[in-house]
């Protein structure tokens, strides 16, 4: 055990700061406020402004994690127009907000003044996990401002074999005893969740830290992660309700049984190009709950891009950077005018 010094020297060093890529907050509302990120010097390169949407359990920085390691900072030096939706931390005041006021209200308004910033009054969407539920069923109740849809890793059918769907299923998960008792469903719950799901994650990351011992830029991305990781945040009580009982218990989102402010949502009605990815070992979201939008939705120009990896480490890894992050730029950039749109591309595409 000769690193243990080495390691313990370096956790007790301060965090490494994230969500570093410069932005100006366009918008704040309640808890929520919307970045928009400065361009690079050079300028956008591309008409239609691209809104990231990450999950309401998780922060948004997973996204913008550190320099070198930020999504965000790689597409703002692409030429891309990048706005991003900061939930931020609800409150016990925060019990009574619902599906609608999140999903309807708050993202349309999010969706509306990053739209504005463009040229086509349209905006890409990028949903990620929770959040690309929330994008695909916005865009199927309001698809006019959408220019295109991307989902990663995000669950859209919830009877799969996975262990969250297994586990809210079951008759003993009381989600209206646990609304009614806490009001706002606090993070250790969720944490525990995830925890759940691999119980001998603490043991992995215990020998990874040992291995990487005198690597420093490694054990800065670890933290880093591990910041994140442990900075979930509470959910709205009457949101958490809906969304484990409509979706999660019903399936009402393929069934067609959903509706937002009243509206039957139908995933049928998005028709505008759609980008589904998924990995190969999400424990979090299988693959075939979220690919399962392509079976619902009337877009003829869709692609699904299934990779390797999990359900974050996909996203922020090196070879997230070479594989991942490449094709959302490319997929835009042929999209951002209506003369530039391709020719139908339907299928699916592995990348390792």
């Amino acid at each position: 055990m000769k690193g243990l010094p080495k390691v313990a020297a370096r956790l007790t060093h301060p965090l490494p700061k994230v969500g570093r890529t410069p932005a100006d907050v366009v918008h704040h509302e309640n808890k929520w406020r919307l970045l928009r990120y400065r361009p690079r010097p050079a300028g956008p390169a591309y008409r239609t402004p691209v809104l990231m949407v990450p999950s309401l359990i998780n922060r948004w920085y997973i996204l913008d994690l550190m320099p070198g390691k930020s999504l965000v900072e790689w597409l703002v030096g692409q030429g891309h127009d990048v706005f991003m939706l900061d939930w931020g931390r609800p409150g016990p005041e925060d019990r009574y907000l619902s599906f609608d006021d999140v999903c309807d209200r708050y993202l349309g308004r999010a969706v509306r003044i990053a739209a504005r910033s463009g040229e086509r009054g349209q905006t890409h969407l990028l949903g990620y996990c929770m959040g690309g539920t929330l994008t695909a069923i916005h865009t199927a109740a309001h698809p006019d401002r959408v220019a295109s849809l991307v989902q990663l890793a995000a669950p859209v059918a919830f009877h799969d074999d996975g262990l969250l769907s297994v586990w809210t299923r079951t008759r003993t998960f009381d989600v209206r005893a646990i609304v009614s008792a806490c009001g706002i469903v606090p993070p250790q719950l969720t944490q525990g969740a995830f925890q759940m799901l691999r119980p001998t994650l603490t043991l992995t990351k215990a020998a990874y830290l040992l291995d990487r011992q005198w690597d420093d830029p490694a054990l800065d991305g670890f933290l880093a992660m591990e910041r994140w990781g442990n900075d979930n945040v509470s959910i709205p009580g009457e949101f958490y309700r809906r969304y484990i009982q409509e979706l999660y218990r019903d399936d009402a989102l393929v069934q067609g049984t959903f509706a937002l402010s009243g509206r039957p949502v139908h995933l049928e009605a998005i028709r505008c190009p759609v980008l589904n990815v998924t990995f190969e070992n999400d424990n979090i979201v299988p693959s075939s709950s979220a690919a399962a939008l392509g079976d619902h939705i009337s877009s003829t120009d869709q692609t699904h891009l299934h990779l390797a990896g999990g359900h974050v480490g996909a996203v922020v890894s090196s070879r997230a950077m070479r594989t991942l992050w490449p094709q959302l730029s490319e997929f835009w950039a042929a999209r951002d005018g209506a003369a530039a749109r391709p020719p139908a591309r339907i299928g699916v595409s592995r990348a390792g």
